[in-house]
């Protein structure tokens, strides 16, 4: 999409594309929780993901029209990301693996939207190799966080609170962490909790959250705006990047994008958190979780696909109406 028909679509946008915006702030709020979830994928099914890119890297430039765009954005992120640490969490402690499987399943129904983007497009030694590099790297990151639970797992390990003692080195690296982070949020595939997991700060920043350690610990409060201003500044400027990348190269771009989505499926059945319940199935599989999994899957598959068909025809709809009205 160009740069000008990205600010006609800015200009059009209305109050009846909100529910739509504020799901998809939902599914970035949730990606912070959910290992696997990548809130962009959901931008590329709702064709909203060029926009998406576009208000953020030009709010300070086009602030009024960028702002309305993403206001719905924030306030479904925020939702989301509060569902995620109240309700999420809590299933992910009950039932891990449905959860995991309804998340998955969605992601999988999804795939198509995003593959969508390279079609036509010759698949030449460079995409390739990008398709292959952008598997591996959400794959990576959930086998490296697996592989160290599994390591540790049994053990009698008291895990270490990275934010007992803040320094100010802490708040710089809250800063560089918290920048990783908006990146995941704006790349199709990358996962912020993989991404949480694999550095050690999943279970720290989790555990965080509660007026007990807040009255114990206030200077956590540094870390938390170090994290928020490198998450902004990850979105503002990653997010410019990425715009001016699609403009010169959108289909070698995607091939990369099309191997993250791949792969952070993949991950979310390979990661620290999951490997935890496969561990615990030694004693005996929890048929109740398992069962429900599977079904939950199939469930989210399907849900995902229909979404996923029913913007196919609205498009192809639209495009319709353009070409006859032109």
């Amino acid at each position: 999409m160009q740069k000008d028909s990205l600010e006609i679509a800015l200009i059009k946008y209305n109050k009846k594309t909100w529910s739509k915006s504020a799901l998809l702030g939902f599914f970035v709020g949730l990606a912070v929780i959910v290992p696997g979830i990548s809130g962009s994928t959901v931008a590329i099914i709702f064709k909203l993901y060029d926009q998406f890119l576009y208000a953020l890297g030009n709010l300070f430039k086009k602030f009024k029209q960028c702002f309305v765009f993403l206001l719905p954005i924030v306030l479904g992120m925020l939702v989301g990301i509060l569902l995620g640490f109240i309700s999420v969490k809590k299933l992910l402690e009950l039932i891990p693996f449905a959860v995991v499987c309804l998340f998955a399943g969605l992601m999988i129904g999804a795939f198509p939207a995003v593959k969508d983007e390279i079609k036509g497009a010759k698949m030449n030694a460079k995409r390739v190799a990008l398709f292959i590099l952008g598997l591996l790297i959400p794959v990576g990151l959930g086998c490296f966080s697996a592989v160290t639970v599994a390591k540790d797992y049994g053990k009698d390990i008291v895990s270490a609170d990275k934010f007992a003692d803040v320094e100010w080195w802490h708040v710089v690296l809250a800063l560089v962490i918290g920048y990783v982070v908006g990146v995941t949020q704006i790349v199709p595939g990358l996962s912020a909790s993989a991404f949480l997991m694999a550095v050690g700060w999943f279970g720290s920043l989790i555990e965080s959250i509660s007026m007990t350690y807040w009255e114990l610990n206030p200077s956590v409060f540094l870390i938390y705006g170090g994290f928020a201003l490198g998450f902004l500044v990850g979105l503002l400027t990653f997010s410019k990047l990425l715009t001016h990348i699609f403009g010169r190269a959108r289909h070698t771009a995607y091939s990369m994008i099309v191997g993250l989505s791949l792969g952070s499926i993949l991950s979310m059945f390979c990661n620290g958190d999951i490997m935890e319940t496969y561990l615990s199935w030694k004693s005996g599989v929890e048929w109740l979780d398992f069962g429900l999994g599977v079904a939950l899957l199939a469930v989210g598959i399907v849900i995902a696909y229909l979404l996923v068909r029913y913007e196919r025809k609205k498009a192809a709809q639209e495009e319709k109406e353009t070409l006859e009205n032109q």
